[in-house]
Formats: structure tokens, C-alpha cells, sequence
């Protein structure tokens, strides 16, 4: 996983409360277990016409927000199946965080596991930043000031857990986390084959 670093970024809004992971990502893409190549399949259903063209109106076909690596949500989002395609699909696209009022907790939890920063903010600041997307204005993302700056002298601060933190701006994910440790592993594994042989 890569190390998170500040992200400036002009923000998408999206406007939909309870967006859930089969409209992050339909069921048909699901197929695949590479992280690469859903970034195309993100929203597909909002995005595409039923002859596969792009709805102009949807706001990730349009520039500059089809270059967001910020994304503003509404409450509850990344509801519904516990798909870790969901994730994947907004990392391939290019979206690094996530704003919302809300987000559903194993959504919220794979966002962590993926390389995603999930932020909560309350639903005046939401509007905050909504009314900066739709004038194109750049936010800056830090997460290790835990701020967000917009242009103004009045960042806004958001609260992360400090683990979660650490492993973001290391780049741990699971199996890192794991290799840290590898020097205890192989220590176990040597002790244990004198114990029990005939298992090795």
C-alpha cells in the first residue's frame, strides 16, 4: 500500500444520502480480485447510459472533477454489502478521501485497509465544502495536522484513530502489519519445529 501524503485536490460532490457499495461498484464487476482496471466501473450505473456512453451530467465525466481525488458524500455512505470492491474501484479511479457525514462501518473500515482516508465532518461543513466544488475551488487534505484547508484562514479539523493514522502514512496494510513481526515468526516457527518435527 502507498504512504498517504497531502492531497490537494478541486473536490467532487456528490449529492445522494445512503449511496451503497453495488452503486460504488455493481455486482458484475465484482469477478475480479485485482485492485486494478474498476476505476473505470466506479458509479457505473450513474455514469453510463444503457449504450454505454457517459451521462454528461454526472460529475466524475466532467472536468475537472473526472481528475478528484477528493470526494464529498452525504450520510451513510458506502452502505449496503460488505464489497471491498468498493474501495478498490475509488483508489483505481483516483480518489484518495472520502468526506461525508457518515459512512457505513465495514465501508469505512476497508477504506483504512486500502490506502482511503475516510473523514467525517459534521453536514454544515459538508455544505462548506459543496459550495467549493461547485465553484472548482482546491482543498488541501493533511492528515498529519488532522486538517483540511480550503483557502481561508479556518481549516477544518477532523478526528482520526491514531493506529489507523500510523498505518496510512506508512503504507501498512494487513500483510505489512503481519511482516513487521517477521522476525518473531520465524523465531516461533524454529522453536516449534523442535518441539514437534514430524509436523515439518
Amino acid at each position: 500500500m502507498d504512504k498517504f501524503t497531502n492531497i490537494k485536490s478541486i473536490p467532487a460532490y456528490l449529492p445522494i444520502i445512503n449511496v451503497d457499495t453495488d452503486m460504488i461498484i455493481p455486482k458484475q464487476f465484482l469477478k475480479t480480485i485485482k485492485r486494478t482496471g474498476l476505476g473505470k466501473s466506479l458509479f457505473f450505473e450513474m455514469r453510463y447510459d444503457n449504450d454505454g456512453n457517459p451521462i454528461s451530467d454526472f460529475i466524475l465525466n466532467n472536468k475537472p472533477f473526472d481528475q478528484a481525488k477528493i470526494l464529498v458524500a452525504e450520510k451513510n455512505f458506502g452502505c449496503g454489502s460488505s464489497r471491498e470492491h468498493a474501495p478498490w474501484a475509488l483508489l483505481d479511479f483516483g480518489i484518495k478521501v472520502v468526506i461525508a457525514p457518515s459512512f457505513a462501518d465495514i465501508f469505512f473500515n476497508n477504506c483504512f485497509k486500502n490506502g482511503i482516508l475516510p473523514i467525517v465532518l459534521s453536514e454544515d461543513k459538508i455544505k462548506e465544502l459543496a459550495a467549493l466544488s461547485e465553484k472548482q475551488v482546491a482543498i488541501e487534505v493533511n492528515l498529519d495536522e488532522q486538517k483540511i484547508t480550503k483557502g481561508d484562514n479556518q481549516p477544518f479539523e477532523f478526528e482520526v484513530d491514531p493506529f489507523r493514522k500510523e498505518c496510512l502514512l506508512n503504507g501498512y496494510d494487513d500483510v505489512a502489519l503481519t511482516l513487521k513481526k517477521e522476525n518473531k515468526i520465524q523465531t516461533f516457527i524454529e522453536n516449534n519445529k523442535n518441539l514437534t518435527p514430524w509436523l515439518y
